[in-house]
């Protein structure tokens, strides 16, 4: 049966108890857009990285199994991703691992059912969870989370003429907007902040907040190194990023919620001090393009170049659009964590 469209049921809400967050529309949204189909690749709405080229998983594979290695080899070891995609992040990753005499167990945090069955052709062992706290505790954990943060429901603070106010979602003929509520937000505004002027956008994520604080909890606890891998920013910034990307175009983020991946940059500045609140070691936020090449992508594209000539300028288109900073090499940053004790991660300092 099919559901009903999911902006019918916006409407009917807000008619009934008055205009609802922008926190909620976008969780809900996000919510019946990834259990409704798989959305990734040519075919579908976008592409990640680890879609783009196996160097990359390998990469993120070579960089865990370099750290688990320095630290000592402590067993047992886990591998953990938080929305793994198709799985071809991890099998990747897992693969180069294993050079490495690493084999950790694999736990996946999703909720879709069309990518689980994905992600368990790509890597048949993997456990799912629902999510990270239901994940065992038992010895180190290697966690990787690419391109999931972006997806978590964002909140937006506007500076209007009477204070600080939070923007909320409203009808507008056939689609939807943002419009200030009524309720002074200026207690939620860091008090370094509470002065900017007038018109001025202040994003947060209070969702990416929470497991991010719960990574570096878990790390502290446990022993292990994590990677986040999204676009965003390592510097405070103000304005708006909420965007939607439907048929790797960009659409109407208000138009037909459900039926579009909804996403807004990371704040990797805020992310960082989370981490650090709970003792965990933040070891750096740094471009793609720069991590990558610290890690060897450009050796590792010829080596693979030369073993198979005939896929040579796909292999190198491919490493240019993860790397040059006109495509995702700027853009996209990868933000690594570590347990105190751990070492310090290649490509970082």
């Amino acid at each position: 049966m099919n559901e009903q469209p999911l902006g019918d049921v916006f409407r009917r809400l807000i008619a009934a108890t008055g205009p609802i967050s922008l926190t909620q529309y976008m969780a809900e949204a996000n919510a019946r857009y990834y259990t409704s189909a798989d959305p990734l690749g040519e075919e579908g709405d976008f592409i990640t990285a680890p879609e783009i080229s196996q160097m990359f998983g390998e990469l993120i594979g070579l960089w865990l199994a370099d750290m688990w290695i320095r630290a000592g080899r402590e067993w047992p070891v886990m591998y953990v991703e938080l929305g793994p995609g198709r799985g071809t992040l991890a099998r990747d990753a897992l693969r180069a691992m294993k050079r490495y005499g690493l084999e950790p167990e694999v736990h996946f945090v999703e909720t879709s059912t069309p990518l689980k069955e994905l992600q368990l052709a790509a890597v048949p062992d993997a456990q799912f969870h629902a999510d990270l706290s239901r994940v065992p505790m038992d010895g180190p954990m290697l966690l990787v989370a690419n391109e999931f943060l972006d997806a978590l429901p964002i909140s937006q603070l506007l500076k209007t003429e009477a204070g600080w106010r939070e923007l909320v979602v409203v009808p507008e003929g056939e689609k939807f907007a943002c419009a200030p509520g009524p309720r002074p937000m200026d207690a939620a505004v860091p008090e370094a902040r509470r002065g900017l002027p007038e018109g001025t956008l202040l994003e947060t994520c209070p969702a990416a907040a929470a497991i991010v604080y719960e990574i570096a909890g878990r790390l502290v606890h446990q022993g292990g190194a994590a990677l986040l891998i999204d676009y965003g920013h390592a510097e405070e910034r103000t304005g708006s990023t909420f965007q939607a990307v439907k048929g790797h175009r960009k659409v109407d983020a208000f138009a037909n919620p459900g039926e579009a991946d909804l996403t807004a940059h990371v704040d990797f500045h805020a992310l960082a001090r989370v981490a650090e609140s709970r003792e965990a070691r933040w070891l750096g936020t740094v471009e793609q393009g720069a991590w990558l090449k610290a890690l060897g992508i450009e050796g590792r594209a010829e080596a693979l170049s030369e073993y198979a000539p005939q896929h040579r300028e796909a292999l190198h288109s491919a490493m240019h659009r993860l790397v040059d900073r006109d495509q995702m090499g700027e853009l996209f940053k990868v933000m690594g964590l570590a347990a105190p004790g751990w070492p310090d991660g290649v490509g970082y300092g």
